[in-house]
């Protein structure tokens, strides 16, 4: 018998992405919480604010992930009021990898750190299973991004301007999207630079349809009386 139990743990099956560009970081996620076969949330925010400056897409197990940035973003807050200044996106990085290196065997998420700041601009960090931190001028993450390699040795190129990072993102997250069963639902996106940081929201229906994707429809009746032939007229 298939295994549908909806007790067993929420686990993100995601695609998460962290693009530098010529002036900031842009980050971007679908959508889609998913527990085993079952779609738990088709609309959460795997994009979570650590400092006005700093964010982190999450992968993994929901709670695992949720529980880390709440950590890192009460540590902070308190390194922020020690020292009279925002904390730099190396200082979240390495807090968010020690939390995840510390309790690797009972953690189960893959972090992208990336945000701005006045020392050394826009930055993107990943944090793998195991609590490794690895600076990188891109970096993809989740189930979906074992679709996106390829892609991204294609696409990826230095200077790029923010319009063009955003760009990325969003055919990068909508092409995962398409290959990735465990990822959908929407493209969240957030810009990072010294001018502060710019959330948007790309509806599915909007997004780029790749080979052999089917058009987006309101409802299955939609998808019931296109196909069904014209009634016989005796």
């Amino acid at each position: 018998m298939e295994n549908t139990d909806v007790d067993q743990p929420h686990s993100m099956g995601t695609t998460i992405i962290g693009v530098t560009y010529n002036g900031g970081v842009v980050l971007g996620a679908d959508s889609r919480t998913s527990t085993g076969m079952y779609v738990a949330n088709r609309a959460s925010d795997k994009i979570t604010q650590l400092t006005d400056n700093v964010y982190v897409c999450r992968s993994g197990s929901a709670a695992d992930s949720q529980i880390v940035s709440d950590y890192v973003r009460y540590f902070l807050h308190q390194h922020t009021i020690q020292l009279g200044q925002p904390a730099t996106v190396k200082v979240a990085a390495n807090l968010t990898r020690l939390l995840s290196y510390n309790n690797k065997d009972r953690l189960q998420t893959g972090m992208i750190i990336g945000g701005w700041d006045k020392y050394e601009g826009g930055k993107i960090y990943g944090i793998p299973l195991g609590g490794t931190v690895l600076e990188q001028p891109f970096a993809i993450g989740g189930s979906g991004s074992s679709y996106l390699y390829g892609f991204f040795d294609q696409a990826w190129k230095e200077g790029m301007t923010q319009e063009e990072a955003e760009k990325l993102v969003v055919t990068a997250v909508s092409l995962a999207i398409a290959r990735d069963g465990a990822s959908g639902g929407v493209v969240r996106t957030v810009t990072i630079n010294k001018d502060g940081a710019t959330r948007k929201f790309y509806p599915g229906d909007s997004l780029q349809l790749w080979h052999e994707e089917l058009e987006p429809v309101n409802s299955l009746l939609d998808v019931v009386s296109a196909s069904s032939p014209d009634p016989m007229v005796s």
